[in-house]
C-alpha cells in the first residue's frame, strides 16, 4: 500500500442543539477530515479534537499543524505492509494522539478497501450489529433532562448517559430514577468535575444503581480514582486518564476503575485501541466506545471498533440525526433497528462521502503529494 497523496479538510458543521458538559458548550462540530489516496482508492479519517483545549491539550489548530507539518510529510511516498506501521513511523511525535489517529484511521480504511474487506473484520470484529446509547448534556433544568431521556428511550437507545457537575448531579439522577425506575441502564459522566473532597456527594450517586460513574476526578489521575473506587459500589470508568496501553495496565493494577471508555482518537488510533481492548478482555474488564460528537466518518470508525467482542457495554455512537441535520457521509449513520447500528459489510468503513455536504461545510483544504 503506497501513500501517494493526502488531502486535509477543515470542516465546520452545525449541531442541532447546543451540547453542554462540565467544561463547556458546543454549537458546531469542527474537525479535520483526512483522505489518503493510493492504488486508485482512498481511505477516510476524522480527527476528534474540539476547538478549544478543554477535553485534552489538542485543538483543531494543533491537529492541522501536526498533520500538515510533520505526520503527512513523514508518510507521503511510503509503502506500508500494514496500517500498524503508521504508529511505528510516527512514534517520534510526542503526544498529539488525536492528530495521528486521524491519519492512521484513513490508512486503515484505505488498506481495508484495497483488500476488499470490511474494516471491522480486519480489526477482529465479530458482531453484525452493535447496541448504542446516547449522551445527554447538562441542561438548564431537570425537567429538560427528563424530556430528553423520555425522547431517547422512546427512540430505542439501549443506555442513557447524562453529564453531571457539582450542583447538577444527585437531583437529575434521582428524578430519572423516579420517573423511569431502576431498570433503565443509566450512567453519569463528570468529565473530571469532582475531587476526593466531594466523596459524600459521590456516595449519594452511588445509591442509584448506576452502570458507572465516568471520569469523576482529575483528567490525568489514576491514584485518587483507586481510592474512590474502593469507597463505591458503582464501577468507576476511566476516560481522559487513559492515553496508552501502559496507562490502562497501571489503572487496572491499581484498581482505579472497573471499566474503560476506549476512544480511538484519545489513545492514538485503531491499533492502540485494539491493544487496550485485548488487555481488558484478558483481565475480564468490560470496555465500551465513547463518542466525541463525530461526523459520519468518525462514527464509522467507532462502529468498526465497537464490533470487537470485548465491547460489551452500549457505546456513545448514536445515529447521525442525534446531532446533525446533515452529515457528510452517505448513507447517513442510522439505526438498523431501535437502539442498534449495523456493522457495514462493504469494504473499508462502509460509507462514502456526500460530495455536496463535504463542500458545503469545508472551511479550507490542502492536498499533499511527494
Amino acid at each position: 500500500m503506497k501513500i501517494e497523496r493526502v488531502e486535509l479538510r477543515r470542516m465546520r458543521v452545525p449541531i442541532k442543539a447546543p451540547f453542554e458538559t462540565s467544561f463547556g458548550r458546543l454549537f458546531h462540530k469542527e474537525t479535520v477530515v483526512v483522505r489518503v489516496l493510493g492504488g486508485g482508492l482512498h481511505g477516510l479519517g476524522e480527527s476528534t479534537a474540539f476547538p478549544h483545549p478543554f477535553y485534552n491539550e489538542e485543538t483543531n489548530d494543533t491537529i492541522w499543524h501536526i498533520l500538515r507539518d510533520y505526520a503527512v510529510p513523514a508518510l507521503l511516498g511510503k509503502t506500508l505492509e500494514h496500517p500498524r506501521e503508521v504508529s511505528q513511523l510516527l512514534g517520534w511525535v510526542r503526544g498529539n494522539r488525536m492528530a495521528l489517529s486521524a491519519l492512521e484511521g484513513a490508512v486503515w480504511d484505505l488498506w481495508a478497501r484495497q483488500k476488499g474487506e470490511p474494516l471491522a473484520r480486519l480489526l477482529g470484529g465479530t458482531r453484525g450489529e452493535i447496541e448504542v446509547g446516547v449522551s445527554i448534556g447538562i441542561e438548564p433544568t431537570v425537567e429538560a433532562v427528563l424530556a430528553n431521556v423520555e425522547k431517547f428511550v422512546a427512540e430505542g437507545y439501549r443506555r442513557i448517559k447524562i453529564k453531571v457537575k457539582p450542583g447538577f448531579d444527585v437531583e437529575p439522577v434521582g428524578a430519572i430514577r423516579g420517573r423511569f425506575g431502576p431498570g433503565l441502564p443509566l450512567m453519569v459522566d463528570a468529565n473530571s468535575a469532582y475531587t476526593l473532597a466531594d466523596l459524600p456527594r459521590l456516595r449519594e450517586l452511588d445509591a442509584f444503581g448506576l452502570l458507572m460513574i465516568e471520569q469523576p476526578l482529575a483528567h490525568d489521575d489514576i491514584i485518587d480514582h483507586a481510592r474512590l473506587q474502593a469507597e463505591l459500589e458503582t464501577p468507576v470508568c476511566l476516560d481522559e486518564s487513559i492515553h496508552t496501553l501502559a496507562d490502562a495496565r497501571k489503572a487496572l493494577e491499581l484498581g482505579s476503575c472497573r471499566t474503560i471508555n476506549i476512544k480511538i482518537g484519545r489513545v492514538g488510533g485503531l491499533a492502540h485501541a485494539v491493544a487496550i481492548h485485548d488487555l481488558c478482555q484478558q483481565q475480564g474488564v468490560p470496555v465500551w466506545c465513547g463518542g466525541m460528537m463525530e461526523l459520519g466518518i468518525g462514527r464509522a470508525h467507532n462502529i468498526a471498533i465497537a464490533s470487537l467482542p470485548g465491547f460489551s457495554i452500549a457505546g456513545d455512537t448514536s445515529a447521525s440525526s442525534r446531532s446533525f441535520a446533515e452529515d457528510i457521509v452517505e448513507p447517513v449513520v442510522d439505526f438498523c433497528s431501535p437502539g442498534k447500528l449495523a456493522v457495514p459489510q462493504r469494504p473499508g468503513i462502509g460509507y462514502e462521502i456526500n460530495p455536496h455536504a463535504l463542500e458545503k461545510f469545508t472551511l479550507h483544504t490542502e492536498t499533499f503529494a511527494p
